[in-house]
């Protein structure tokens, strides 16, 4: 297919069908129903592969892939990344769960939120966790009494704003000062943090995080926020602090879009690797363990969401609708953040997008939409819709509204494909009602 994602990964079949590996997507569809996920799981391996080699290069062996698991969250991701050398963190007590039961070793485990309860902080120092990422001043406290009542010394860092603009969406922007996230370093918080920290018996205060933002297609904001970071780094050094460890995150751009130019993940390490060496030489600080956390950029572009079209309506002098029987509960995005897909007609891969239509949901608002003005083939009703790019932030957000069940994620490997997540029934949505 001329203009698909991952072309390595996709092709049309004899059928003129699209595959995905090998896995023709309309029989996949015939076979496990739609709304469906369905993941590369070699493109999930090739991208881990990519980001372990591209640090190797960069960093020597100081360095850490942690796996964002907010970008997508089940008991089959964390074998696979954990197999090709990752870490991963988890943002609740629900992801710290899945990760454990999934058999993930807790001590390769970071814990971040901006609002974690005791409940979720005793299950962290309960389980071993490898760290806990402070992201509030209250939290302080509250971690350190837990860990004295239980007599485990754990290691903690500070989440940082650097003040760095990513120039992205306001709502996935996370590294300026007016944020929820981390501490700030004009306001002195940082620096506040930090001599609490010094005081705390059973928290190892042993590095720096820091998040800028997702969807970042420049290079240059992570280089300004690396040497944001290194600077505060070698101040608490120098203060007497052994920090070792700094996570500059993640949010490095992926292609949803044929236009998209994401940076290439050797060109983007390499990149930061000569930044944080400039700055260590200039601040006179040691090289930290760097570690970065490319959630989205790991499973993105490995998935697609395949949809059974229903109704074509066009509407005189506005524009045509092709209604699929899912939306806004399985991709929320575009209500979210006005995202934009790419997407293709399966079953007529071969032909070309001669229209130009609104793909909308079938839920009873008028928000639910998968895309605007976008380009497909003349569709029909029972034509397999494939939404290109949705291996992240799709199932992790997907929700019941309308009382909908959640769709199934279908892995695919080598051609062969499983059911990773079931498919919800009408009865899992009335299964915790009470009365």
């Amino acid at each position: 297919m001329k203009d698909g994602l991952f072309s390595e990964h996709f092709s049309v079949n004899a059928q003129g069908h699209l595959a995905l590996d090998g896995l023709d997507l309309v029989g996949a569809a015939q076979e496990f129903g739609t709304p469906a996920y369905v993941i590369s799981e070699d493109a999930v391996r090739g991208q881990c592969r990519a980001y372990m080699q591209a640090m190797k290069d960069a960093f020597g062996d100081r360095f850490k892939v942690s796996y964002a698991s907010k970008a997508l969250c089940a008991k089959f991701i964390y074998p696979i990344v954990q197999s090709e050398g990752l870490h991963a963190d988890v943002v609740s007590g629900g992801e710290l769960y899945t990760a454990m039961q999934a058999g993930f070793p807790a001590s390769k485990l970071h814990f971040h939120g901006n609002n974690k309860s005791d409940d979720e902080l005793r299950q962290a120092v309960d389980c071993g966790i490898g760290a806990v990422v402070i992201d509030c001043m209250d939290e302080i406290g509250r971690l350190n009494a837990i860990c004295g009542q239980r007599r485990r010394r754990i290691p903690v860092l500070l989440r940082i704003k650097p003040g760095v603009d990513a120039h992205t969406h306001e709502f996935i922007s996370t590294g300026h000062n007016d944020c929820k996230f981390g501490f700030g370093i004009e306001d002195g918080q940082a620096y506040e943090a930090a001599r609490l920290l010094r005081g705390c018996e059973w928290l190892d205060f042993c590095g720096l995080h820091c998040h800028i933002g997702s969807q970042v297609f420049l290079k240059e904001p992570f280089g300004v926020a690396a040497d944001v970071m290194i600077r505060l780094l070698a101040e608490l050094r120098r203060d007497g602090l052994d920090l070792r460890e700094l996570i500059l995150g993640g949010g490095f751009g992926v292609r949803y879009m044929p236009e998209d130019r994401p940076v290439p993940v050797s060109e983007m390490v390499s990149y930061l690797g000569d930044a944080v060496r400039q700055s260590c030489r200039m601040y006179d600080t040691p090289l930290p363990e760097i570690v970065v956390e490319p959630g989205r950029s790991i499973v993105c572009t490995a998935g697609v969401t395949l949809y059974t079209v229903g109704s074509v309506k066009a509407v005189p002098g506005a524009r045509t609708y092709v209604a699929v029987d899912g939306g806004m509960p399985d991709n929320p995005r575009f209500a979210l953040y006005q995202a934009q897909y790419d997407a293709c007609i399966a079953n007529k891969a071969a032909q070309e997008k001669s229209e130009i239509v609104t793909i909308a949901g079938k839920c009873c608002e008028s928000g639910d939409l998968l895309g605007r003005d976008m380009h497909l083939q003349p569709a029909q009703r029972g034509d397999v819709l494939c939404v290109f790019s949705t291996g992240a932030y799709t199932y992790s957000m997907a929700s019941n509204y309308n009382r909908l069940p959640r769709p199934p994620v279908v892995l695919v490997s080598g051609g062969r494909a499983q059911v990773a997540v079931r498919r919800e029934s009408y009865a899992d949505l009335v299964r915790n009602d009470l009365l």
